[in-house]
């Protein structure tokens, strides 16, 4: 059994009393006349598990590089480079990893071992053991974040200086069963009626019930990681977790407050460098999808000029726009609003340069960025001379990113203003910070339903009660509408579960030639086989399925929606532009971007040097465990196989 020693819980007691308010410091008048006198009863273990849960939700310096710069990036829900193109920083790596480990990892092993003690020796309180199963749970979900991140982690819960390490298929087979043992104990174990220790849970007041429905929630998303690489185990533990109950209402979300400034509870998405501007995944995801008009949605005057019709594609500027790229939209301007959205995406994406939106994200303050729109695209012969000025207020546009070479010397378009952006909610660290949302159980669920696994509801219905109730946290209406629709969205798919009807190969469309001020047909064509990761369709059930699941757990999950292209390669990807060579991504080539390989997607990330060079023998370990080199593109365990 592991044991504290005193000048630990001496260490944790008084950094907690100081830093939280959590206790009064007369509590410790003792301990810092005597430090030798500290004792179970003046350090707590629900001290240990509020602090692993504050820094979970990430300080602003931590959550602007992993949440934002990597899962964000690496899971396409914003516009970006860096890791999206194979790039990651070893400082910031480290930041993280520190961070985790110090900060989260360590007090719960903590907590758990003093709970433990307690029982044996006699002293636990009546929710003590309660209090024990919440620490390992949350312990498996930082040990899981480690692991989706890394490829590798130590699940002794890094006790140690030098914890050693094992690949992603060990962890999983023992945080599964931790979840499975804990929300066990949990269906009889007392709650605690302590007002003062229920307050120091920040998601559910040590509410046995509610921590028990994530438990099975963590314990589904965790199986289903494995669902590509060892069936039976995943189906074994997701239908126990799925037969047990999981998040599926509101009230059950795990989530924590954000609240303003610069610590441990500022929004994860609130530093204002960061523009969090509109993904071309995202966009071509929702754009026609789910046949419920702009016009219908965007009823004020200052909108109706801007609408096109839903077969209009844009202004075509193949010259000034990259096309070296497997992005079907590639090479188009749009001029205006569309025609057909999915009424999520208005929620949570501000149209460019739509000012009376209260929800319009003015940042950064300091500038006039958010709110320029106008800009010149220069001669494509000569680019000393202007082509054309271009005002990008109210349109809807998503460029891909990667290397434009020499077309960032004609096109000045691709600034802050022209493009939507996050709302302002998501960034004012005014909302809760969302862990799992009941939309993700049932997402889940329709996912194995598909699979042929034994679940409480059917696919159709699982996966209906997820789109309605990610439109229910969006505030979007139309849904009944939205759910019989059998319109298809850029990339081939519907949201109808029974019209499972693959599109045509092209399809005949509109659009402005922007040299000659012309309107033209365009043959469309959809993302073909070559271009996709998953190529068994592109309007099957698992398709629809993750899709939903990408738009719904946007912006909140980004890890989640970065998992799931690496476990299914869906919902679909487009390629960084290359119209130069990518310094981190050599392999991707203009000659080669549109046979697409998982090689041209991150994988994981690097481990962070501190372990390099504090702990030889632990990286040699971490290697090993993870099979492969210990570079951004080598899969983890559970990730989609090479192609």
């Amino acid at each position: 059994m592991y044991i504290m020693n005193k000048k630990n819980i001496l260490l944790w007691g008084l950094c907690l009393c100081a830093t939280m308010g959590i206790a009064s410091c007369r509590d410790f008048d003792e301990v810092n006349t005597n430090p030798t006198a500290a004792s179970q009863d003046q350090v707590l273990p629900e001290y240990l598990i509020n602090r692993a849960i504050i820094a979970a939700q990430q300080n602003p310096h931590v959550a602007e590089r992993a949440f934002v710069l990597y899962w964000k990036t690496g899971g396409h829900q914003h516009r970006g480079g860096g890791l999206a193109v194979g790039g990651f920083s070893d400082g910031w790596s480290s930041d993280y990893y520190s961070r985790m480990t110090e900060e989260c990892l360590k007090p719960l092993t903590d907590a758990i071992a003093m709970c433990e003690k307690r029982i044996k020796d006699g002293t636990a309180r009546t929710y003590d053991k309660s209090l024990q199963q919440v620490a390992r749970i949350w312990r498996v979900y930082m040990l899981s974040e480690l692991c989706d991140n890394f490829g590798v982690v130590s699940i002794d819960g890094y006790q140690g200086a030098n914890p050693t390490y094992v690949g992603a298929k060990e962890a999983y087979a023992y945080m599964l069963t931790e979840l499975k043992e804990a929300a066990d104990i949990l269906a009889t174990a007392p709650g605690s009626d302590n007002g003062e220790t229920n307050k120091l849970d920040r998601a559910y007041g040590y509410n046995t019930a509610k921590w028990r429905a994530y438990a099975n929630s963590m314990r589904m998303r965790l199986a289903m990681r494995l669902s590509e690489v060892d069936a039976t185990t995943a189906k074994t533990h997701f239908e126990e977790a799925a037969a047990a109950g999981g998040i599926t209402s509101a009230s059950d979300r795990f989530e924590v407050q954000e609240k303003d400034g610069w610590d441990d509870l500022t929004g994860v998405m609130s530093r204002q460098w960061n523009h969090q501007i509109l993904s071309p995944t995202y966009s071509n995801l929702v754009l026609g999808l789910g046949g419920v008009s702009s016009a219908t949605q965007l009823t004020d005057s200052r909108y109706s000029s801007h609408i096109k019709p839903a077969d209009y594609l844009g202004v075509r500027y193949d010259k000034h726009f990259p096309l070296t790229t497997t992005d079907p939209s590639a090479g188009f301007y749009m001029d205006g609003l569309p025609g057909i959205i999915d009424p999520r995406a208005y929620k949570t994406f501000i149209i460019a340069g739509d000012t009376e939106n209260p929800d319009f994200c003015f940042y950064p303050s300091w500038s006039k960025a958010a709110t320029t729109t106008e800009y010149k695209l220069k001669d494509a012969t000569d680019k000393e001379k202007d082509f054309k000025t271009i005002n990008a207020k109210y349109t809807w546009n998503a460029w891909v990113g990667g290397s434009w070479g020499d077309l960032n010397a004609i096109n000045d378009l691709v600034q802050v203003g022209t493009m939507p952006r996050l709302g302002l909610k998501y960034r004012n660290s005014t909302n809760k910070r969302v862990f799992f949302g009941e939309w993700e159980t049932y997402f889940l669920i329709a996912e194995a339903a598909v699979r042929g696994w034994k679940v409480p509801l059917t696919g159709k219905d699982a996966y209906e009660k997820g789109i309605r109730a990610s439109f229910a946290y969006q505030g979007a209406g139309f849904v009944d509408d939205y759910l019989t629709s059998k319109s298809y969205n850029r990339v081939g798919t519907s949201v109808a579960w029974d019209h499972t009807e693959e599109p045509a190969a092209t399809v005949t469309m509109k659009c402005k030639n922007g040299y000659t001020d012309k309107m033209e047909d365009y043959t469309y064509h959809y993302p073909d086989k070559n271009s996709r990761l998953y190529k068994k369709a592109m309007n099957d059930h698992l398709t629809k399925i993750i899709t939903q699941k990408f738009i719904a757990n946007t912006p909140w999950l980004p890890l989640e929606t970065w998992s799931d292209h690496r476990r299914l390669g869906l919902p679909f990807f487009e390629t960084p532009a290359v119209e130069k060579a990518l310094d981190n991504m050599p392999q991707l080539t203009s000659s080669n971007f549109e046979t697409v390989s998982i090689d041209f997607f991150p994988q994981r990330l690097p481990l962070p040097s501190n372990i390099i060079n504090g702990n030889r023998q632990g990286h040699e370990s971490a290697v090993k465990a993870l099979g492969g080199e210990d570079k951004v593109f080598t899969p983890i365990y559970w990730a989609k196989k090479k192609q």
